[in-house]
This record gives C-alpha cells, sequence and structure tokens, in this order.
C-alpha cells in the first residue's frame, strides 16, 4: 500500500509532543522532517533517531512556494519508488506544530496524494494557536482569525475579531504586516508581538503600537503578531459595514425621525446635488473636497439601498454582488482568456460584452428604438452627445469632420434669419439645433462636451473675478467702469489666471 503519515510535532518543547506522534516517529522506517529549526529536534538527537531534513531546499530557491513543491515531490517519489519495488514503508513526514495549521506542503500532499493514490494519513499535534490562546489569554470563541502575514490584506482584516498573524519571519514581513493594518487601525493601536509562544526560556511576549512592528528585533519562525479585538466605533468607521449598521440605526425606529420619513422620490434631489457637489472638488483638484464629497455620495447610495433592503428586495450587499460580477464580465482582457492592447480594444471589449449581457437579460427585446437606454435626467448636453454616439454606430453619421463644420454654419445662417422674427419659440428651436451640431464636432475631435464646457465655465468664472478684483484695487464698482475697461483686464487675465 502508498501511504504517507503526517505528524505535528507541537509548538514548542518535547513536552508538548503527544505519546501517540512519538511512537509513530520512533516506528518510522524512513522520517522526513521539514526543518530542524524546532525545538523537538534535541530529543531526537538524544533518542538516536535517524530522520532527513528539508532545510537544504530552502536554500536552492528564492520563494516558499518552489521548496513547498520540491519537498512534496521527494516525498511523493520516494513512496513510489518503494511501491514499485513491492515493498511495504512506514514513511513519517513531521512538521512543526499541527500538520492542518499554516502548513503549506500539506495542503499540496493533500491534492497530490489524492491524484495519484497515495493514502494520506494525517496525525494532530498542539499548534502555535494552542500556545497563543494560552500565552495571549483570549478565547477564540469571541470571534477569531488566523491569517498569513505574506499574503495579508486590509480587506482581511476585521476589528470585531481576535486576528493573530503568523509566518512573520523578519522586519521586512513585520513592515508589510504594519502598512496592511494602518489601512484599518490607528497608526497608536497597541499590537503584541509573540516570540516563541510555549517554548520555555525562550518565550517573549512585547505590546508595541502598529507604528513600531518593524523597528523591534528578534522576529524569526516562530514569531506572531496579535492584535486584540475591539468594538471601539474610532476603528471600526473605516470598516464598509459600520457605515451599513449607522445607515440601519438611522432608518430604524429608535433612529433619526428625519430619516425615517424619506422615500427614493423625497431624497432624488440630493442624490443630484451631491453628484454635482463631487464634480465640483474633483474639477477644483481638492483631496480634502473629494474625500468628504464621495462620502456624502456613497451615502445616497446607502440610504437608497436600505430603503429597498426594508423592503426585502435587495441590500447593499447584492448591489455590490451585481457589480463586482458585472465588472469581471464585461472584462474578459482582464479576468477571461481575451486581451487588449489599449484602451480603444478595452473599450470594444466591454461594449460587446455589454450587448452580449443585454442580450441575455431580455433588455434589447424591450428597446425597440436604437436610441433607448440613455437616462432622461441627464443633462441635454451629455444628452445629444450620447444620442448620436449611438446613431452612429449604426452608420447614421458624416465620414468626416468638414461637414459637421459645414452643419453649424448652416444652423448659425439659420439662427440669424430668426432672431429679428420676434418669434421666441423659433429661435429656441434653431439655437437648439446649433447646439445639436456643435456637440457632434465634439463628439469627432474626441471632446466630451459638458466637460469642454465645464472649463470654458470655470475659465469665464476666474478671468471675470479677476476684473472684479482689479476693481477693488482701484477702489471702484461697476458703475464707475465702462466695457472697454473690463475688457482691458479681461485681455490682462488670459495672461494671468488660471483655472
Amino acid at each position: 500500500m502508498k501511504s504517507i503519515t503526517v505528524v505535528g510535532l507541537g509548538s514548542g518543547s518535547e513536552d508538548q509532543i503527544t505519546l501517540g506522534i512519538w511512537k509513530k516517529v520512533k516506528e518510522a522506517s524512513h522520517l522526513y522532517i521539514r526543518t530542524e529549526h524546532h525545538p523537538m529536534m534535541n530529543l531526537l538527537k538524544d533518542e538516536h533517531i535517524a530522520y532527513t531534513s528539508f532545510d537544504n531546499v530552502y536554500e536552492k530557491y528564492d520563494n516558499f512556494p518552489e521548496v513547498y513543491e520540491e519537498i512534496v515531490q521527494t516525498l511523493l517519489q520516494h513512496v513510489l519508488v518503494i511501491a514499485e519495488a513491492g515493498q511495504e514503508a512506514n514513511i513519517v513526514y513531521a512538521v512543526p506544530g499541527h500538520p492542518m495549521v499554516a502548513e503549506s506542503t500539506v495542503q499540496k500532499l493533500i491534492t497530490h496524494c489524492e491524484e495519484e493514490g497515495i493514502v494520506l494519513n494525517i496525525c494532530g499535534g498542539e499548534s502555535f494557536l494552542d500556545a497563543a490562546f494560552t500565552a495571549l489569554r483570549f478565547d477564540p470563541i469571541e470571534g477569531f482569525a488566523l491569517l498569513d502575514a505574506s499574503e495579508l490584506q486590509p480587506s482581511l482584516l476585521q476589528p470585531q475579531l481576535h486576528t493573530l498573524i503568523g509566518q512573520v519571519y523578519d522586519k521586512y514581513t513585520a513592515s508589510d504586516v504594519k502598512l496592511a493594518l494602518m489601512e484599518r487601525y490607528p497608526d497608536d493601536y497597541e499590537v503584541i508581538v509573540g516570540h516563541a509562544l510555549g517554548v520555555e526560556g525562550e518565550q517573549e511576549i512585547i505590546s508595541v503600537p502598529i507604528y513600531e512592528l518593524d523597528r523591534i528585533d528578534g522576529y524569526h519562525n516562530l514569531s506572531i503578531i496579535y492584535v486584540p479585538r475591539t468594538t471601539d466605533d474610532a476603528v471600526r468607521n473605516r470598516t464598509f459595514d459600520r457605515l451599513h449598521e449607522i445607515v440601519a440605526i438611522l432608518r430604524s425606529p429608535g433612529g433619526c425621525p428625519w430619516d425615517q420619513e424619506q422615500t427614493h422620490q423625497s431624497i432624488r434631489k440630493n442624490f443630484i446635488e451631491e453628484l454635482y457637489e463631487a464634480l465640483e472638488a474633483i474639477d477644483a483638484d481638492n483631496p480634502d473636497g473629494m474625500q468628504e464629497e464621495f462620502g456624502d455620495v456613497l451615502l445616497q447610495l446607502m440610504l437608497h439601498s436600505q430603503m429597498e433592503e426594508e423592503l426585502g428586495s435587495f441590500s447593499i450587499y447584492d448591489v455590490l454582488q451585481t457589480l463586482n460580477e458585472k465588472l469581471v464580465y464585461r472584462h474578459p482582457h482582464v479576468f477571461g482568456e481575451d486581451s487588449a492592447q489599449n484602451s480603444e480594444e478595452a473599450l470594444i471589449s466591454w461594449e460587446k460584452m455589454k450587448a452580449e449581457e443585454q442580450r441575455a437579460n431580455g433588455v434589447t427585446d424591450k428597446r425597440p428604438s436604437k436610441l433607448d437606454g440613455i437616462p432622461k435626467d441627464l443633462p441635454a448636453i451629455l444628452t445629444a452627445y450620447k444620442i448620436q454616439k449611438k446613431a452612429a454606430k449604426v452608420g447614421f453619421d458624416w465620414n468626416e469632420i468638414g461637414p459637421v463644420l459645414e452643419k453649424i454654419e448652416e444652423e448659425i445662417a439659420e439662427l440669424k434669419e430668426v432672431i429679428g422674427s420676434g418669434e421666441q419659440d423659433k429661435q429656441a428651436e434653431e439655437l437648439g439645433d446649433l447646439l445639436f451640431a456643435v456637440v457632434n464636432v465634439a463628439r469627432f475631435i474626441h471632446a466630451d462636451p459638458e466637460e469642454s464646457l465645464a472649463r470654458t465655465n470655470m475659465k469665464f468664472k476666474a478671468r471675470f473675478q479677476y476684473i472684479e478684483e482689479q476693481l477693488r484695487i482701484n477702489d471702484k464698482s461697476f458703475d464707475d467702469t465702462d466695457l472697454v475697461e473690463m475688457d482691458q483686464w479681461w485681455e490682462e487675465a488670459k495672461g494671468i489666471v488660471k483655472y
């Protein structure tokens, strides 16, 4: 029979190994040790137990995955060679701690042994978690997370859980942990570094603020970082779940009377206002303003989603799921096998997947016109831009910009013709035709007309404010000046004022 037995040597001294595992170690015909850097090695040497260590493999590679793969392949090859010789082999592979806790080689063995038809027996051992629970005095039933320092991301951190971070081998790893923690916790939040927990004479527990994690010495293969759980709102306020909780409280019977009364329609205008305020912060290149205004926009999304959650329609998490699935689906050149070498190819890919998605959802059947699908509340200029783009996709378009410019001249002439007529409706209609033609030029030169006009508005405002400043400097009002003088200041502003 082809088989491998994996045993855990415990996380500390020889007193931690179980009697059953010790028997397996002593009776093994072939004993492999992942690393000799473990307190149990003294007992093996005292008992003159022969073994093969994989420490030399660590020196061959620059990364752990390759190390672990060679260890696993060596074990598998040994089993197969013995099996081919028709021999019974009692192969034991010993790892630090518990085989199923932070032991990548065992996870690889589980997969490979199943593929090769090799029986894999796994026997436990005291893990570093046992020592940590005892030394750090916390009960994991309160909520607990075990994370790998080498793969730590801020999104994995949950302040309301006790968090142990293993595989903190050195200061460089501790520095990476520090940066991840700082995304979720205050820089001076107290955490604990534990070295060799449970190992008599070597255990060391150090309390430090997060910002000092990479400034202390002593990190090695038996080091961990413990982040105590907290219910402090100052910490939880950096989490999305806290925002969801706050909005739910505001809308609840014991919450805010104003928030309780709101409906989709009552705060609809707030949504639009907050969007424009966010755009204003973007245009002003104001990071502080953007931070605040983006939060206000997010609040509107949360409020509308909370209203639907109360009705049982959907929650904000359904919104997130729909968005994530859409982003992945519409980016096959990122998450799939397609490719895009530039932004134009990426946009073509996006539009293709969007069309397929709409066909699958029956959206196209509900839109008899090619011009459907444009939100009715978009600003008129942006609506014109989108209408023209949709019409152009089916060939209703000029091939070059020349006729587009001629169309502007034609519309100007028609506007001039009706200006003296006194027919206001006709004048407004011709003005609309002119604006529509101008928007077409924007499309041909790949300029967003809404953004272009917004920039011109800002430019005009900045130059006009320069005129106002000159009036103040000269102790004048608008009644004390004329168009000639204001036009001189306007020309000055062109070369001075930034917007």
